[in-house]
């Protein structure tokens, strides 16, 4: 992917959950709700400060993060779909694997 955000910003890419199922019926894309997380696939470098120091980031590449569900922008580069938003827009970082969480 050719794209660096600037600044506080990081491209998300969303981590798809397996087909839902309710009460046996098929839910169809268009009524799905859209995941609330993501592994991050780029951020910028940092916010400045009021003196002009440049805060580097929490997060960093390949962090799998929880959003709130109208969180970022969406963007589609190369033919993939991605978010583009603001680090304070992140809720937390899974840690030791534990993305089963449900949102």
């Amino acid at each position: 992917m050719d794209i660096r955000p600037l600044h506080d910003r990081v491209v998300v890419k969303r981590v798809e959950e397996g087909e839902t199922m309710q009460g046996g019926l098929y839910i169809p894309d268009s009524a799905k709700e859209k995941p609330q997380q993501g592994q991050v696939v780029a951020v910028g470098k940092g916010k400045r400060d009021d003196a002009g120091k440049i805060n580097a980031l929490d997060v960093q590449v390949g962090d799998r993060i929880l959003f709130g569900k109208y969180s970022g922008s969406d963007i589609k580069l190369d033919g993939n779909e991605y978010l583009i938003m603001r680090e304070d827009e992140i809720l937390g970082v899974f840690t030791n694997g534990a993305s089963s969480a449900k949102a």
